[in-house]
């Protein structure tokens, strides 16, 4: 019988799964009706946002000891997904909203000798890369979550395992060159706005725009921690399933 902390994760994880599921549901509808990649932030960015935020709780599940997993992969994932989203798509579109008429683009550029074709093609959440980073992010969880839930009651199929622990391996690389794409093309605004500077550390000369400067160089080798993790996953999981099936055989 599942325990009372098993019941939890169950719902949590279940509660994500079928929250990606929405998202992968209308990034795809956007995409289908609209035959553009435009879209994604618009159909599912406010959803993602939520649920991103929300899976702080697998932080905290590894820290206490909740699940095996620990809690520096759970940040490290954690807190690149929230950069890219909460930070500078959501944080850079807002400082953009004029973009919507042509009177606002003119006033900004005369105020910031920007050039409009500039401010045009930078707008983010319009960005085929969001699509590619909410697509990658949203065919991961529908897979990650339903894995767990399952697991919490001992009935996941092995079909579920296999997807598990194989399409990472290319959801994973897509996903982060996606988000690494975004982070490039946010520098400019960054550093033009010196983006947060007077909101996380208004007595602090702290530029984020140095902090991402530093961070993208290295965002491969922080990411590949994670991916190697998962293949030694991979190859726990899938060849434990399959000396089992060995077995059963004979």
């Amino acid at each position: 019988m599942p325990t009372l902390s098993n019941l939890y994760l169950f719902a949590y994880n279940s509660l994500q799964a079928f929250g990606w599921a929405v998202c992968l549901s209308r990034i795809l509808s956007d995409f289908i009706s609209t035959g553009t990649l435009t879209g994604a932030y618009a159909s599912a960015g406010d959803l993602i946002c939520l649920l991103q935020v929300s899976a702080f709780l697998e932080v905290i599940h590894g820290a206490i000891g909740l699940v095996p997993s620990g809690m520096l992969l759970p940040l490290m994932q954690w807190g690149g997904r929230t950069n890219v989203i909460l930070v500078i798509v959501r944080q850079i579109e807002e400082a953009w909203g004029f973009c919507s008429s042509f009177n606002g683009i003119a006033a900004f550029c005369t105020e910031t000798n920007w050039n409009p074709i500039v401010l045009m093609i930078l707008q983010l959440q319009e960005s085929p890369a969001v699509f590619i980073t909410f697509t990658a992010w949203s065919l991961s969880e529908v897979i990650r979550y339903p894995h767990h839930a399952l697991n919490c009651i001992g009935k996941c199929p092995y079909w579920i395992v296999y997807l598990r622990y194989t399409a990472f391996t290319v959801l994973y690389p897509t996903g982060e060159s996606a988000e690494m794409w975004i982070m490039y093309r946010a520098l400019s605004y960054i550093k033009k706005k010196n983006l947060l500077a007077d909101v996380l550390f208004p007595s602090f000369p702290f530029l984020y725009h140095n902090f991402l400067s530093v961070l993208l160089p290295t965002y491969p080798f922080l990411w590949l921690k994670l991916y190697l993790h998962l293949f030694k996953q991979r190859q726990s999981k899938l060849g434990k399933d399959h000396e089992q099936k060995k077995k059963k055989k004979k």
